[in-house]
């Protein structure tokens, strides 16, 4: 199954100007290659069948009736092709020249769209030569080949899978661009034919346009333009391929290549149309934009070959890029929730906030967070009460990196032992110490949220809580416990990005803070609630218990960002993690996911306030609004059958 992938690819030939034979012939090699290549939908560059540079040898009735001859050669080369190609060349239509993408497939033509906005400034001066889309008037229709093609910029191609569209270089530099139009009627990717000229800094700015163009459309788009071999009189072309999918550059072509290129990726279409249903302003477009009646051109199925998908699926995807990118990212993070508890302490006048510290990463980052916080509003760290609590699993290990950090950032250090408490508590209750079950963690859990809020109460303080959004989505946290506090800062950050965050931190501090920190950040993850092995290690290790986080977090942003069914989110998995998890494992706690995060709803239901950081949030009054009883049958089936 290709589950809403579609192939597509940018062609960048070798041209000669003028020269239409030779440059049918390097299309159809190049049609043919990536046909090979299972790809649906290739789009070559502007004007490619006779070259953009020709200048005023578009007046010349030879070269346009070879490039029309050119077009009838690629007809007949590639008709046992299944694969749509999109060719640009010169058309005459109703006395007009007019500048086109012409969309073939399997010897027939399925249409052409002209060029809607001609550059006539600075090195460009398209209208010496062709009439613009506006010319036409409404639908026209020229004859090639014996077949009758309709001509208009208001076309949309539909295929099995997907509706594209069409625009040519110019018209997505336009206030307005026709791709604007064509998404809102329907278009799920836009194929742009280019002949883009190179100076210092454009190739930038042409990516940040093609990346907003694609997002503000929640499309595809797919970007060809001229490369060597065209006319260098005046300017030069580099060969840009670019596909983009809603803002994300999926694939480019090397610039200034001196040989032909062909870039191919897979737009996921059922992604984009899920974006679209999810974002009510796209909709509420489509409802007040009126514009032209659009015709919408049959395309005939293309055989499903083997399908491979080519594009890198990020195993990581809440884990922004290494190098620049992820300092940058994470100190954008770190800034929104210190921006976040900033604003509830100076709302509420608080000066002490109380934050548990078991010496791992969850609480860690907590307390880092509060640190900053103080110092941006000049207040004194000693306002920071970081409680120390160990219980019956605490080990030497964490215990001493707990007190160790709180003594390196200068906060106030309590330490209040739970055991006897606890053991009091078994005793009211009637249970046996001695029985390791969910009592006996539960109870430790409860007894150290209860004392960090009675003793935030007793110092006029807010408890911070530590969970983060990892947790609350498998619902690893103990009910009216660690689920609970008065501001949950690490509500909107995921376990895997966590550890990075803390990392970007370590860096950053002296010498004795970095020291703990960095030994915090290689300790096994734990709630330590049961006691430690032979050798005072940790033995409750929790990703023996729950499966991998990196795991868990891949199924999360994927189920809740794109709405993907489990039977997909596998399939990516595979494609993300291949040869570090086999396909039993994946299975299994992809399953175990679904299973925790439907029937834990009810603890969301009831969270603290907490700041959204990223594109994915569980509160129940933000992005997540689920019913406590839903069943997750269907989910849980779909797991069982994948394979």
């Amino acid at each position: 199954m290709k589950y809403g992938f579609v192939k597509v690819a940018a062609a960048i030939p070798l041209v000669k100007v003028a020269d239409c034979p030779y440059n049918a012939e390097q299309a159809e090699s190049l049609i043919a290659k990536a046909e090979g290549n299972g790809v649906q939908i290739l789009v070559f560059p502007e004007l490619n069948l006779t070259g953009y540079s020709c200048g005023d040898l578009f007046g010349q009735a030879l070269l346009l009736e070879q490039a029309e001859m050119a077009l009838m050669r690629v007809l007949n080369n590639t008709r046992q092709l299944d694969i749509i190609s999109i060719l640009g060349m010169p058309l005459r239509v109703d006395s007009m020249l007019l500048n086109c993408a012409v969309v073939i497939q399997k010897g027939k033509i399925l249409g052409a769209v002209p060029k809607t906005y001609l550059p006539n400034y600075k090195e460009f001066y398209e209208h010496r030569w062709f009439a613009p889309a506006t010319s036409l008037d409404g639908e026209s229709t020229v004859r090639l080949y014996g077949q009758n093609v309709p001509v208009s910029p208001h076309l949309l191609f539909e295929t099995a899978e997907t509706r594209f569209g069409i625009e040519l270089c110019e018209d997505v530099w336009a206030p307005v661009p026709p791709s604007s139009a064509l998404a809102l009627k329907g278009a799920d990717i836009i194929f742009n034919l280019s002949a883009d000229t190179e100076n210092i800094s454009k190739h930038q700015y042409l990516r940040s346009l093609l990346a907003q163009q694609s997002a503000r459309c929640l499309a595809g788009y797919v970007f060809a333009s001229c490369g060597f071999g065209e006319s260098t009189t005046d300017v030069v072309f580099a060969g840009n391929a670019l596909i983009y999918e809603n803002g994300t550059l999926l694939a480019a072509s090397d610039r200034f290549s001196f040989d032909r290129q062909l870039v191919v990726s897979e737009i996921d279409v059922e992604r984009l149309q899920g974006e679209r249903l999810v974002n009510t302003t796209f909709a509420a477009n489509i409802s007040q934009y009126q514009g032209e009646p659009i015709k919408i051109i049959q395309t005939e199925r293309v055989l499903e070959k083997d399908f491979t998908l080519t594009r890198r699926i990020d195993p990581h995807p809440f884990v922004p890029a290494g190098g620049q990118m992820l300092a940058s990212r994470c100190e954008e993070i770190f800034s929104i929730q210190v921006a976040a508890l900033a604003k509830r302490l100076v709302h509420t006048g608080c000066k002490t906030v109380v934050v548990g510290i078991s010496g791992g990463l969850d609480s860690t980052l907590a307390l880092l967070v509060c640190v900053k916080t103080f110092d941006k509003l000049e207040m004194s760290r000693k306002g920071i009460v970081g409680i120390t609590m160990p219980g019956f699993g605490t080990t030497g290990r964490t215990h001493r990196n707990a007190v160790a950090l709180m003594e390196s950032l200068g906060v106030t250090s309590r330490e209040i032992s739970i055991r006897d408490a606890c053991l009091q508590h078994f005793k009211d209750i009637g249970h046996n110490p001695d029985v390791h079950d969910v009592t006996y963690e539960n109870v430790q859990a409860r007894e150290r949220t209860q004392i960090l809020m009675d003793y935030a109460n007793k110092v006029g303080g807010l408890v911070i809580g530590t969970g983060d959004l990892s947790e609350l989505a498998l619902g690893w946290c103990t009910y009216n416990a660690d689920h609970m506090s008065m501001y949950g800062i690490n509500a909107g950050i995921p376990k895997t990005l966590v550890r990075y965050l803390v990392t970007w931190v370590a860096e950053t501090v002296d010498a004795g803070s970095r020291a703990t920190l960095l030994d915090i950040i290689d300790t096994p993850i734990s709630p330590e609630l049961i006691p430690a092995d032979e050798d005072g290690n940790i033995r409750q290790k929790t990703e023996d218990l729950v499966g991998p986080y990196e795991l868990h977090d891949f199924f999360l942003y994927h189920f809740l960002r794109f709405g993907f069914r489990p039977a997909k989110i596998y399939y990516l998995a595979k494609v993300a993690f291949r040869g570090t998890y086999d396909d039993d494992t994946l299975k299994k706690w992809l399953s175990n996911f679904f299973r925790r995060f439907f029937s834990q709803q009810f603890k969301r239901s009831c969270l603290p306030d907490g700041p959204k950081v990223g594109s994915v949030s569980l509160s129940p009054r933000g992005d997540w609004r689920m019913p406590s009883d839903a069943s997750a049958t269907l989910w849980l089936r779909e797991c069982e059958e994948v394979s």
